[in-house]
């Protein structure tokens, strides 16, 4: 399939394959030269080149794991220097490949690369710091990496910007643009001599990952507002930092577009229910994905979901209360759980209760039969057909599961209820 990254993306568009199958955020590999001196490699995060008469310019350099592999793959490619490296944001699938190009720049006696990010990426650095062992925990849940060790030592940007800044690297030019969107740091690149756009995670192949239920503060709105800007470039070339390329104007429109769609209107359906007085509870149930949209290849939730964007909305707006009054202040979840298992007759009878509801199968049973083996195991932790229960319930939400986001905190639970440490260092 990485032989002709091109054919793929197109397959993908035309419905041949989905994302289900070619996974946005799937390590391909290989090299697509999208147009003459611009190259584009696949990979757990994309690496887009474009060769100019001064070096390359790359956005992004890709994470630790595969930065080899990528120098690798653009060294087949050209022979030219890195001059410039822009980090499209902060995230660390994006910013660890620079060193493998400094280690190259310093053997051959060429100046060093020059990195440029927006201003807000150095403090996400500085937090990733701070907060190293939370995001150990939740990107192991996430993708399921458990041997993966959250870096606490980071290629901070030499330059920064406040909101455009334009660039001549040789005789091409180039403008980056800050926007706000799946993180408050986005760089968007374009070149405009060859309608090259790199939107970093601005598009990615999926439900906008607006949404992440482990992750800090998206911006939904502010993102369907960048991508309308996108769409008056008028791109030829779309290389996002997930998923394959779009080629030709009208389709980089219709993504670009569409997925703004998406986005405005599950704000939209938000904001007029929360101005309603409506609960988050009320919310998460009545917003739904515009008919029109939900069979586009490119807007299926294989990563995020349009629930989990809702709650972001929710978050943005009114803040972390979901309007329950038992819910602003809460006895502790495991007091509540004996409770309600006494009044049941017992933890047992609630996990069987869970197991009788998830054979159902149904979305709305696998819900209920979730909250039913939660508390059941919440009461009686200890208690090994309990244990078993939640194991079941929880394995199978992680296989009805579409997107990673669910799938990995479903498929965490059920190795957690099956005896197995799901990370080193996991807590409830």
């Amino acid at each position: 399939m990485p032989d002709d990254v091109i054919e793929l993306a197109d397959r993908l568009w035309r419905g041949e394959v989905t994302t289900a199958e070619i996974h946005p955020v799937g390590h391909l590999g290989g090299l697509a030269e999208v147009c003459p001196g611009v190259a584009f490699v696949p990979s757990f995060a994309n690496v887009s080149a474009i060769d100019t008469d001064d070096g390359l310019l790359l956005v992004d350099t890709g994470s630790a794991p595969v930065a080899g592999l990528v120098h690798t793959e653009l060294r087949r490619w050209t022979p030219n220097r890195l001059h410039t490296a822009v980090y499209s944001h902060g995230h660390i699938d994006h910013v660890f490949g620079v060193p493998v190009w400094e280690e190259e720049s310093a053997e051959r006696g060429w100046p060093a690369p020059r990195v440029l990010a927006h201003r807000a990426l150095p403090p996400r650095f500085d937090r990733y710091v701070r907060t190293a062992g939370y995001n150990q925990v939740v990107n192991r849940r996430q993708f399921g990496f458990k041997d993966l060790v959250w870096p606490t030592e980071y290629r901070y940007p030499d330059e920064t910007y406040d909101d455009r800044l334009a660039l001549r690297i040789g005789a091409t030019d180039v403008l980056l643009t800050h926007e706000k969107g799946e993180t408050d740091d986005h760089t968007v690149t374009w070149v405009p001599e060859r309608r090259v756009l790199c939107c970093g995670d601005l598009f990615i192949w999926a439900t906008p990952n607006a949404g992440n239920p482990q992750k800090v503060q998206r911006y939904p709105a502010e993102w369907a507002s960048a991508l309308r800007r996108m769409i008056e470039l008028e791109p030829e070339y779309l290389l996002p930092g997930h998923g394959l390329p779009v080629m030709g104007a009208a389709r980089v429109a219709q993504a670009l577009a569409d997925t703004a769609e998406l986005l405005e209107s599950l704000v939209d359906q938000t904001l007029a229910m929360m101005n309603d007085g409506a609960r988050l509870d009320e919310v998460l149930h009545s917003v739904v994905t515009p008919p029109h949209l939900a069979d586009r290849p490119y807007l299926q939730p294989v990563y995020d979901e349009p629930e989990f964007v809702v709650r972001n909305v929710w978050r943005l707006y009114g803040g972390w209360w979901d309007g329950n009054p038992a819910t602003l202040k809460p006895a502790p979840e495991r007091t509540l759980a004996a409770e309600l298992a006494a009044l049941a007759g017992g933890p047992g009878r609630l996990a069987d209760r869970a197991l009788a509801v998830a054979a159902g199968a149904t979305d709305a049973d696998l819900r209920l039969a979730g909250h039913l083996a939660e508390l059941a195991w919440l009461a009686a932790p200890g208690d090994a057909g309990v244990a078993r229960a939640r194991q079941q319930v929880f394995a199978t939400r992680a296989a009805a599961a579409t997107s990673t986001m669910a799938r990995g905190v479903f498929r965490w639970t059920a190795e957690e209820s099956a005896g197995s440490d799901p990370a080193d260092g996991g807590r409830r």
